[in-house]
């Protein structure tokens, strides 16, 4: 196991440390009030309201109940409880004593959890304002550019930042460049000298620099920022009077060997560095109709299932790090599985549907931005339809099963309508659009075969598997692949696969994570930035970086 307590994301609002969640009719207000002795590791003090992981764990969770037992809330309004301080951003101390892989894997959830403000704001009318009321610096200020909108108060010393660069020697590259440009189309000259000072900028400046869009004196704020959060919540089509659904906590089995869900399993071999993620439909039908859906509540298959399956990867990445290739298998009838997603098309424009179908598609996508490698196993007796089939696609490789003596027994892939853009990646294409690069003509084959069981040899030629082995030669050409992938460089897998699954096109959420990957795994490792005397390392030590001036 890891040499790092494992961290548990199962959180609820009784337990949280840093949060205060209020609402008022269509307006919900998320106050940060981060306990400076609550940081989730030993060592540093949360001050100034900075974050760390639990910060984060604490936030995501929040957002899941605003959307799934609060559907009459349209605006979430996102401000402080301290006096003259908004968010100072990651705590750096928490950064200097954590280990690389802990730093990137936190920089990952992070971004995630502000990535899914926007997917909800774009995909469910949720929207979010950003009341700024004191400092607002680094990771604090990425949270608030997550945001639909800013507003600044206009007292004199409140500010926004991004002082990265000179105070830490290394860079808001966990979206704050990102958004800076693509989102807020802040001019790039404009957008060194504010990521080049340390006291960020201030006032009618900030909004003249599209910073933030508007600046409000003290005695209007509160009231400006209520009038605006009802305005973006008549822009919203959440419903007025729903009863919400309540989430209850997972229950999992966790064990040396593994995770154990009732529809997910993880079984870890620490010998090969292999985990093995088990997905199983349901024994019947679930619920297809709106009032036996709304019924079921958390119980409903395809919400239980995405809740299990994100616990699962979000632990299986922070807490076992030696454990490199991912191994994919399904279990099942095909016809469930394609019941199940035709009721989430029937009824995708229903709130809690809308919101099951989000918490899935944000859900896989965290398949694609692990570092790990993923492999999809199509054995005899598996169950590819539907959403499972994005496991196959997921996949850095597919293997199926051919039985050239025995074809009834031979297992199948089943496309249904979902798998052409229900669940798109961060690309924001389906991830068939990203296998076929958009080509019309493999796509329309695969259209075609819709609802038709697509044996091995098909399935290969249809490009939807990497290759089909008979029975006589699977369990070694399985066996080759796993320890082959095993024997190489992990730091080169990552950055080949990272490059290799987001192939189309560009988009905010892509050039994060590129980011991520490349700068951050690359400045978090220099000396200038974690070295003896480097930034991170000095940082409130009464002390002045030394860096090596020799650009590499």
């Amino acid at each position: 196991m890891s040499a790092i307590p494992p961290v548990d994301y199962r959180t609820d609002p009784t337990q949280y440390k840093h949060w205060k969640l209020s609402f008022d009719g269509a307006v919900a207000t998320l106050g940060i009030d981060i306990a400076e002795d609550g940081g989730i590791r030993e060592g540093y003090k949360l001050k100034l309201n900075s974050y760390d992981l639990g910060v984060d764990i604490e936030l995501h969770d929040a957002i899941q109940r605003i959307r799934f037992e609060h559907p009459e809330v349209k605006t979430v309004v996102i401000t402080s409880l301290k006096d003259r301080v908004f968010c100072s951003g990651a705590n750096i101390f928490m950064l200097g004593l954590s280990a690389h892989a802990w730093k990137v894997n936190f920089c990952k959830f992070t971004n995630e959890t502000r990535n899914g403000l926007e997917d909800s704001s774009r995909h469910s009318g949720l929207k979010f304002l950003a009341a700024v009321n004191g400092a607002c610096a680094g990771g604090g200020y990425e949270l608030a550019m997550a945001c639909d909108e800013i507003y600044l108060v206009d007292d004199r010393s409140s500010s926004v930042a991004l002082p990265e660069v000179p105070l830490l020697g290394v860079l808001p590259g966990t979206g704050g460049l990102t958004r800076l440009t693509d989102k807020r189309r802040v001019r790039h000259d404009r957008a060194d000298i504010f990521c080049t000072i340390v006291e960020g900028v201030r006032g009618e400046r900030a909004k003249t620099w599209r910073l933030v869009d508007e600046v409000v004196k003290p005695n209007q704020f509160q009231q400006s920022v209520q009038a605006r959060a009802l305005e973006l919540a008549a822009q919203s089509d959440r419903p007025d009077a729903a009863q919400g659904v309540t989430l209850p906590r997972l229950e999992r089995s966790v064990r040396d060997d593994g995770l154990f869900y009732e529809y997910v399993s993880v079984a870890i071999d620490r010998a090969k560095r292999t985990a093995t993620f088990t997905v199983k439909a349901p024994a019947g039908v679930p619920a297809t109709q709106i009032d036996a859906i709304m019924a079921a509540g958390a119980r409903w298959w395809p919400l239980q299932f995405a809740r299990e399956l994100d616990d699962a990867i979000l632990s299986m990445r922070t807490n076992e790090l030696d454990i490199g290739t991912w191994i994919f298998k399904a279990e099942g009838e095909a016809k469930t599985m394609l019941a199940i997603d035709a009721a989430l098309l029937e009824h995708r424009d229903h709130w809690f549907v809308r919101e099951t179908i989000g918490m899935l598609r944000r859900t896989l996508a965290r398949i694609d931005v692990s570092s790990r490698s993923l492999f999809t196993l199509i054995e005899p007796g598996s169950c590819f339809a539907g959403i499972f089939a994005e496991f196959a696609f997921a996949a850095d490789r597919t293997y199926m099963a051919a039985l050239p003596s025995n074809e009834e027994e031979e297992p199948a892939i089943t496309l249904s309508e979902a798998n052409f853009g229900l669940f798109p990646m961060v690309t924001h294409q389906s991830r068939l659009a990203r296998r076929f690069y958009e080509e019309a003509a493999p796509l329309e084959a695969a259209r075609a075969r819709i609802g038709v069981p697509v044996r091995p040899v098909e399935a290969e030629q249809l490009g939807l598997v990497t290759a089909a082995p008979d029975d006589i030669d699977w369990a070694d050409e399985i066996r080759i692949a796993l320890e082959e992938r095993a024997a190489m460089s992990p730091d080169a897998l990552t950055g080949l696969e990272a490059n290799l699954r987001f192939n189309g096109p560009e988009t905010m959420e892509t050039r994060i994570f590129g980011r991520l990957s490349a700068w951050q795994n690359w400045i978090f490792n220099r000396p200038n930035a974690v070295g003896e005397r480097g930034a991170l390392k000095v940082y409130g030590k009464g002390s002045k970086a030394q860096f090596d001036i020799s650009r590499v």
